[in-house]
């Protein structure tokens, strides 16, 4: 992953103390200043450029800059280059942050991790704390340097200790995860505070999801709510979801569908999948917005394209049902087996039934049964039942009551009425279980309080028989 490096901004508050020449050139320079504060970028490169060539090192790094950013001149990524390796090689700090970030993203040169890291390093041990981010960056990430999180730690530390807040997120992320350091939670709710109330979204972020998760402080869904604002306020577009999230779910906050629904498309709008498969669902179901099939399609859509598994499952359920789209099968069939070999179990099971019913693929039970069988194992109740129907019929596999007993009880433990049921059958006819009539009515009974009319005709029956 390629990390995002800090630029040297132009910044003329300490323009003067890097210039050897101030007695000659420094009216000029702040003449030169002035007119760059008003946007006067023509008159500012004429006051200013005269300068660079003569050897100042604050005229050639504002020089540099005026070129990076097509400020009074076109646009030059090599006279910029040019400038800022002048300065840099009298030792302007602010030269070599951006000469290194010039290396760093292949900008008017080819890209060069070695020579980026060589000019961070330069302004680094100057104590410059944009270069220590970025020189901690490139030993984070092993570019141009082995990877070396002791390193990492160590130059973020020193601009941590800066204050700078982009350092101080990331020093808290190591601590997080014990990467150059044993693991420590407590300091890095520490950094991710000092930054966060620098106002880093990334540092909000974190620390929300320290509150939501009760990790060194305690679990408190409102200072969560109030830390993920903050960062999804600035367009952090996690933050934006889990936002979303809380107002979805009422957690921390009153329900508010318009308000999930909000958050979700600001984030969905940023291309963040979980975002968009959260926005379909809002579609699919009218919450917060007037039920739409095809807005939801879209959004499903959009998430299930980029691998989102949950919107895999529910863009197969539209073109299994014909919600939004023309029903197709084997479309349907298509995002299941995506989302099934990602593991999602709800996609297993219903690419389980695609191969029992035989819809958009030849039948075929004992493909039926592996699918089952994957999600069974995950704890899924209707793969469940459906794997005991299997077993029970001995459909893909031999006939296997026990067997069937086993699945049917499993899903009837968690609540499924039509396990239950069947359960209740098989404990009246003794099929794999000892036969007990009392067993059968008790799942007959928890199953007829959901509603279901085939336990209370069974207790009905067995009532009448006796």
């Amino acid at each position: 992953m390629k990390a995002k490096r800090i630029v040297c901004l132009l910044i003329f508050s300490f323009l003067f103390l890097f210039s050897g020449s101030f007695v000659v050139f420094g009216d000029d320079l702040q003449d030169g200043y002035d007119a760059y504060h008003r946007e006067d970028y023509k008159t500012a490169y004429k006051l200013i450029a005269p300068l660079a060539k003569q050897g100042d090192a604050d005229a050639q790094y504002i020089l540099g800059w005026m070129y990076e950013n097509g400020q009074g001149v076109p646009q030059d990524d090599n006279e910029a280059l040019k400038w800022y390796r002048l300065a840099a090689e009298q030792g302007d700090v602010r030269g070599q942050v951006n000469l290194g970030v010039m290396y760093d993203n292949g900008q008017g040169v080819p890209q060069d991790y070695k020579e980026a890291l060589k000019w961070y390093r330069f302004a680094a041990e100057q104590g410059n704390a944009i270069a220590q981010v970025n020189l901690g960056l490139m030993y984070q990430f092993g570019q141009g340097v082995p990877q070396d999180y002791k390193e990492a730690l160590k130059w973020y530390r020193l601009a941590a200790e800066q204050e700078v807040a982009e350092a101080q997120v990331n020093l808290g992320l190591m601590y997080a995860k014990g990467q150059g350091v044993p693991q420590d939670y407590k300091e890095a709710l520490k950094w991710y505070r000092l930054a966060a109330e620098q106002g880093d979204a990334r540092a909000q972020y974190n620390l929300g999801w320290m509150h939501a998760n009760g990790q060194e402080v305690p679990q408190d869904d409102k200072e969560a709510l109030k830390w993920w604002r903050l960062a999804a306020e600035q367009g952090n577009a996690i933050a934006q979801v889990n936002l979303g999230f809380m107002y979805d779910e009422g957690r921390g906050v009153q329900q508010d569908y318009k308000e999930a629904l909000k958050w979700y498309r600001l984030a969905a709008e940023q291309g963040v999948a979980d975002a968009q498969s959260n926005l379909g669902f809002m579609y699919a179901n009218g919450q917060g917005v007037p039920q739409d099939y095809k807005e939801a399609v879209k959004w499903y859509r959009f998430a299930a394209e980029q691998g989102n598994a949950i919107a895999q499952v529910n863009f197969g359920f539209m073109y299994d049902e014909g919600r939004g789209v023309s029903q197709d099968y084997k479309e349907a069939l298509k995002w299941f087996r995506l989302a099934a070999e990602q593991g999602n179990a709800i996609a297993q099971s219903n690419l389980g039934v695609m191969y029992e019913k035989g819809q958009g693929v030849p039948q075929d039970d004992k493909e039926a049964l592996k699918w089952y069988r994957f999600a069974a194992e995950q704890g899924d109740a209707t793969a469940q039942v459906n794997l005991g129907y299997m077993y029970d019929e001995g459909q893909g596999v031999p006939q296997d009551d026990k067997e069937a007993v086993k699945w049917f009880r499993l899903a009837a433990e968690q609540g499924d009425a039509t396990a239950q049921v069947n359960l209740g059958v098989m404990y009246a006819k003794g099929r794999g279980v000892p036969q007990d009539v009392k067993e059968a009515v008790k799942w007959w009974q928890l199953a007829a309080e959901q509603g279901n009319a085939d336990a209370r005709k069974n207790i009905k029956r067995l009532n009448g028989s006796n």
